[in-house]
């Protein structure tokens, strides 16, 4: 049993009524009209037109409450059968927002600067290059960045790395002059890398000379500072490089930072303009006006 010809509430948009033919939806449609304010009747009973419309209202009532949701079956547009459900008393149901996608439900916050890696003991921020990544299973301490990826070491070890940059605050004496705690620190820094590590194995054999490539005052992050930077030679493996940067921390008692670089030599190593290029980048955290870099005029800035 189906309900006769009118205008009931639209299945897909119950905010609107759709006109029903009696066998199947048409695509006519339109709003519900606005509820009037009942009008009194005189004492005796109402006009014959308003028994009229109370019969009619009385009837619609009537008809949507003996209709069962009857589906009918029509041609749609592409020829094709389509499953049309007739008009049943009460609205349908609002179709629920969908799922969220994989990717969406799967996707976390992105960080506040992908591109730079913050320190925060020393208070500075390091630029994040290409081919560069925060440390991940690294044993040694204080490293703010490695080279992506590992390679078996040519010595003893199981694996090397073919880049990394330390950062640290000098606390082991009372030194403060960065050009001395450079130059101090260079010959450690060789070895450290390129000797022996920390459990005694030497990862390239051992380390057998050096050469001094370059040196001399830089401004980092708007502080002075100076470098040193070896060419180390070892019995196994291309060798590689070492870099000491010493400069005054901006933060807390303006205790030195030392940042320590070590690149390897072969043709699988960082561009040794990489270790120029973060020297430049390095910024005071929350300050990214601040800079320098080899060749840079040295002091604070305004």
């Amino acid at each position: 049993m189906t309900p006769p010809p009118g205008w009931y509430p639209d299945p897909h948009a119950p905010h609107l009524r759709r006109w029903w033919d009696g066998t199947a939806w048409t695509e006519h449609r339109r709003t519900p009209e606005a509820p009037t304010v009942p009008v009194a009747t005189p004492p005796g009973g109402g006009t014959g037109r308003a028994r009229t419309v109370a019969l009619v209202a009385a009837a619609a009532v009537l008809v949507a409450a003996v209709v069962t949701g009857a589906v009918v079956l029509g041609s749609g547009d592409d020829g094709g059968a389509e499953t049309r459900t007739a008009p049943t008393p009460t609205p349908s149901a609002t179709p629920e927002s969908p799922e969220p996608t994989p990717e969406e439900s799967a996707s976390q916050p992105p960080p506040d600067d992908p591109s730079v890696v913050e320190d925060q003991l020393n208070g500075v921020t390091f630029p994040l290059l290409d081919g560069w990544v925060r440390p991940r299973y690294v044993a040694q301490d204080d490293v703010v960045m490695t080279t992506d990826g590992t390679y078996d070491c040519p010595g003893d070890g199981a694996v090397c790395r073919h880049g990394l940059v330390v950062s640290r605050t000098v606390t082991a004496n009372d030194e403060t002059s960065p050009e001395a705690l450079a130059k101090a620190d260079i010959s450690d820094a060789a070895k450290e890398a390129f000797d022996r590590d920390a459990i005694g194995q030497k990862p390239y054999g051992g380390m057998e000379s050096h050469e001094l490539v370059t040196s001399g005052p830089v401004a980092v992050a708007g502080r002075a500072g100076y470098f040193v930077r070896w060419r180390v030679h070892t019995a196994k493996g291309p060798g590689g490089y070492v870099q000491s940067l010493v400069f005054p921390s901006s933060v807390g008692t303006e205790s030195p930072v030392l940042v320590r670089f070590v690149f390897d030599a072969g043709a699988d190593g960082p561009p040794l303009a990489d270790m120029d290029r973060i020297t430049k980048g390095i910024r005071a955290v929350g300050d990214a006006d601040t800079g320098g870099g080899v060749g840079s005029s040295i002091g604070p800035t305004d």
